[in-house]
This record gives structure tokens, sequence and C-alpha cells, in this order.
């Protein structure tokens, strides 16, 4: 998630740019609100919120239509045709114009987050990143709400990650960087790693709380204990592979129930939508210890979190 602080607005783009502290408290505020200990509907309001998403979603558009809307705001949605820039109107031209008319804009680009970054020196306008090619921040802090949520706390926890190196694993890494004596080993298959230098960031971040962050190809490394597995779609956002025989290359690293049972104690946990028989067999993500339905509701008390946090 990025934050850069101006004098009236706050925005969500990249994680780097979040303390540890500030990560914290939109986990715990988005524990409070999914635990519903939050009184709501005026933190919002008389805010106008737009929410631009270029690309398909399902969880992430409807959270913060929902949050917004719970929270008082009135909301405006553009389609991924709505907008002149279709016509040829830059992002910038296009961010600047809406700047004056709306208090915050929720988008999804899947594109490169430099012009969200470059825009966010504006101050009349926060600025949420809802998943761009690299980074998807605002799924790791619901998946970290919903890890807290359901341990109690953070530290000491060890995490597994099967599948594509893509912008929901290259944002667990930086999220989990933030917190102390965690451990997350992410198993990619060879040439669908994590952007090499945000996970060489990660790991660096992590190292100064004695939390562990690597990466490996190879399935035979897989460590003995875990408290969570998790994976994600191998097609982001419905995206091809170059490799016509890219599935021969995934199929090892499903989450099997075999796999599960080495970690019986360990949760399940997806970032949806899941393709049964593909990165997860149906067994495991309909299993009882699979809890991906709390953590797809979850992004919606984030949202809220991260709203209020924003433009409050």
């Amino acid at each position: 998630m990025s934050l850069i602080s101006t004098n009236s607005r706050k925005h969500v783009i990249s994680l780097k740019d979040l303390s540890p502290q500030e990560t914290l408290e939109i986990i715990n505020r988005g524990i409070e609100y999914s635990n519903g200990n939050v009184e709501q509907g005026y933190q919002l309001k008389n805010k106008v919120l737009g929410v631009y998403f270029k690309k398909t979603s399902t969880r992430t558009r409807t959270a913060f239509t929902t949050a917004a809307l719970r929270l008082g705001a009135q909301v405006i949605a553009y389609g991924p045709n709505d907008l002149q820039l279709n016509t040829g109107e830059t992002m910038g031209d296009t961010l600047q114009v809406l700047s004056r008319m709306l208090d915050g804009l929720v988008l999804r680009t899947a594109e490169s987050p430099k012009i969200l970054k470059a825009f966010a020196n504006q101050k009349k306008m926060s600025i949420v990143n809802a998943m761009t090619e690299d980074e998807h921040p605002t799924q790791a802090l619901a998946d970290l709400t919903t890890i807290k949520q359901y341990f109690g706390e953070l530290s000491g926890l060890e995490i597994v990650y099967l599948g594509e190196g893509n912008n929901t694993t290259t944002a667990l890494a930086l999220a989990i960087a933030k917190f102390s004596n965690m451990k997350i080993n992410f198993f990619t298959p060879p040439n669908y790693n994590i952007d090499p230098m945000l996970l060489k960031y990660a790991q660096e971040e992590g190292k100064k709380r004695n939390t562990t962050i690597k990466e490996f190809h190879d399935l035979r490394k897989l460590p003995k204990n875990a408290d969570i597995v998790y994976t994600t779609r191998w097609q982001t956002t419905g995206t091809t592979k170059p490799d016509p025989n890219w599935r021969k290359v995934f199929e090892p690293f499903t989450v099997t129930e075999e796999l599960m049972n080495t970690y019986t104690d360990a949760i399940f946990m997806h970032d949806l939508p899941a393709h049964r028989g593909d990165e997860v067999e149906a067994s495991v993500i309909d299993g009882v210890n699979s809890i991906v339905f709390n953590q797809a509701e979850n992004k919606a008390h984030s949202a809220k979190a991260v709203l209020e946090w924003c433009m409050h």
C-alpha cells in the first residue's frame, strides 16, 4: 500500500511506503469492523467516492462500493468503457479532472502504478490502488486482517504459499515484512517467480524484524510446519501465459488434500476466484480448514478501514 500523506488526503498505492504502525492500525480497524464493534454511517458522510475498474472484479469492487455506502458516502461507478481514456485522454489528465470533483477514487488498472504515485501529490482526492500489474495492496491488508482475527496475533506464524509469483504474492511479502517473527515460504513454478527487486526489498525489511521471506521452485524443500497454506488463481484476472505447456509446470503446485494432511492444523486461504481442480482441489477449498469465504468477507471490512483511514 503506498502511503503518501498530504495536508488533507492520504493514498493507498503501494505497501512499500506504509509504516508498520500504519499497517497495523488499518488491520486492527478492519477487525473492529468485522467484529461489529463500530457504529457505521458517519465516517464518510457527505463524501463522494469514484470506483473505476478497467479489469474484472467481484470481491474488491463490491467490497469498496459497499464499504463506502455503509460509511455514509455516495458512490459513482465507472466501467472499462465509461471514461474518455478510451478516446485517448491520458490517465494524468483524467485524474486531474476527477480530483476536482471526487473525494476519493478506487481504481484497478492492472497496469504500472507509476502514474498513481505521481498523481498522489495532489491534496484533493485520495487514491486507492485496487490492483496494478505488480501489486495488490488491499488484498494483503484484508488477508492480514483475516489472519490476525483468526489467530489473535501475527507474530510467530508460518505461511506456505504455492503458485504463481503475482501481484498478490508481492503484496503479501511486502505486508508481512512489516511484522516481527513471521515466516513465509513462496513456492513458485520456474520462470513464474516474484519480481526479484520487490522480493529483495521485502526480505531486507523482514530481516529488520526477524521475519523470514523466502522463495523456492523445488517442492522438496517444503517446510515441516505451517499455520497457513495459501494459493491464488493460476491465471490472474484471466491473463494468458506465453508458454502453451504452462499447465504441466504448474500442476505440481496444486494444493491437494495430501499436502494439507501434511499440515493437519493449518488453515487454507485463497484470494479468489478459485478454479477447483487447478490450483486447489475441491475437497480442500470446501473443507473444514478452509476460511476463504471469511477471507473474502473481510475484504469489505478491510475496505472500510482503508477508506476511513484515507478520507475521514
